[in-house]
């Protein structure tokens, strides 16, 4: 691959990055909560590796854990309360690291108010699909750019896989099924929490979703009003050690997502696979390489042993061609720079905020339709509050 399809494949992300550093410091403000989400999977410290951006203050209500922060950042401003951070040092861009979503609301709401141009934020989105369009009305009106830190959405291969999926690659796409970890947080956290990067890649593949049918399981048992307790992580109301769920996504593609509480090997089953009738495509999440491919029909034995080969930029079974992309992504740098360009060029972030109230609705609906007695529910959803509040 020459230095063109390169930059081709990377818009707004590699192609950009000299132009950044020549033009301007961006001006960040870090957000986190020690002992409450933290700085989430390295959001505070992504800005530290992007010569074109600056960190103006930092914001934790833990006063040992502002102290580190700050020593680890090489900052000076430090704030108990974000809302002062925001009225005092004036970022362009705001980093929401707590990985605890009840706080996500007000942090994004104060970072708006406040005149951000930009908020990069850890997931899951938020806890509710009203808080969800609560958050995506007020971007609208204020016309700030959210992203969301679905890693893998800015990942060069998504297009090249995409486009192989078109050229016949996999022959007839039948279904795609992802799981979680099936860790400690099998089920419903599961869902929430690690889900929502599956279902974020299943939806780029297949489109909108459509319906859901869905059950969700405590201990074996349909979950009832009983089950029902305050989550971890901020979560709100939840319930569920296993989750069973069927998506009809826009291209008449169906989904699955399963988790069941420590189900098998850690990981093992964390990722998606899309099924076709020559051949299965695997992700790993956050893993490099994200794509590999078991080509031939998933359904037929054959005398042979079949192998799995690597998809890249470059193609199938061949070499990655941009050097240390694995840690351009895993690094954040990939999202912070798509950030920027949004900004620069008034569009869309590659994992924007309708995306974020995409993967709530994906997960809300799981509950609903569990509500429903398994009923098959559409998008989109008419309850927008927790379901199972409703029980």
């Amino acid at each position: 691959m020459n230095r063109r399809s390169i930059l081709a494949a990377l818009p707004a992300v590699l192609a950009t990055a000299p132009a950044f550093a020549a033009d301007k410091k961006w001006r960040v403000g870090v957000i986190g909560h020690t002992g409450r989400g933290n700085y989430g999977h390295g959001l505070d410290t992504m800005w530290l590796l992007l010569p074109e951006t600056e960190i103006v203050g930092v914001a934790d209500a833990d006063e040992k854990g502002l102290e580190a922060e700050l020593k680890k950042l090489k900052v000076s401003a430090g704030f108990a309360d974000y809302r002062k951070m925001l009225a005092e040092t004036k970022p362009e861009i705001v980093a929401i690291g707590p990985r605890h979503i009840d706080q996500h609301r007000d942090m994004i709401l104060a970072a708006i108010e406040a005149g951000a141009k930009g908020i990069y934020m850890e997931k899951p989105f938020c806890r509710s699909l009203v808080e969800a369009d609560e958050i995506l009305a007020a971007c609208e009106k204020s016309g700030v750019k959210l992203s969301l830190a679905h890693r893998n959405r800015f990942h060069p291969v998504m297009k090249t896989v995409k486009k192989l999926i078109e050229e016949g690659l996999i022959g007839r796409v039948l279904e795609m099924r992802g799981r979680g970890k099936e860790d400690p947080r099998g089920g419903s956290l599961d869902l929430w929490v690690l889900g929502t990067h599956v279902m974020n890649l299943a939806f780029y593949f297949g489109g909108d979703p459509v319906s859901c049918s869905a059950v969700v399981k405590q201990d074996g048992h349909l979950v009832t009003k009983a089950d029902v307790k305050e989550g971890d992580e901020g979560i709100g109301p939840f319930a569920g050690s296993e989750v069973h769920a069927r998506f009809e996504l826009k291209d008449g593609t169906t989904a699955y997502f399963d988790s069941i509480k420590e189900a098998g090997v850690r990981e093992a089953g964390f990722g998606l696979q899309i099924i076709g009738t020559k051949g299965i495509l695997d992700f790993r999440i956050d893993k490099e390489p994200l794509v590999s491919l078991l080509p031939g029909n998933p359904f037929q034995p054959v005398a042979e042993p079949r192998a799995w080969v690597p998809v890249t930029t470059g193609g199938v079974n061949k070499p990655e061609p941009i050097k240390d992309l694995g840690k351009f992504l895993s690094s954040h740098m990939a999202a912070g720079r798509d950030l920027i360009a949004a900004i620069q060029e008034n569009r869309a972030p590659l994992c924007d905020v309708q995306q974020g109230r995409q993967t709530i609705e994906m997960v809300s609906a799981v509950f609903e339709s569990h509500r429903l007695g398994g009923e098959r529910v559409t998008f989109p959803l008419k309850t927008r509050v927790n379901p199972l509040t409703l029980l």
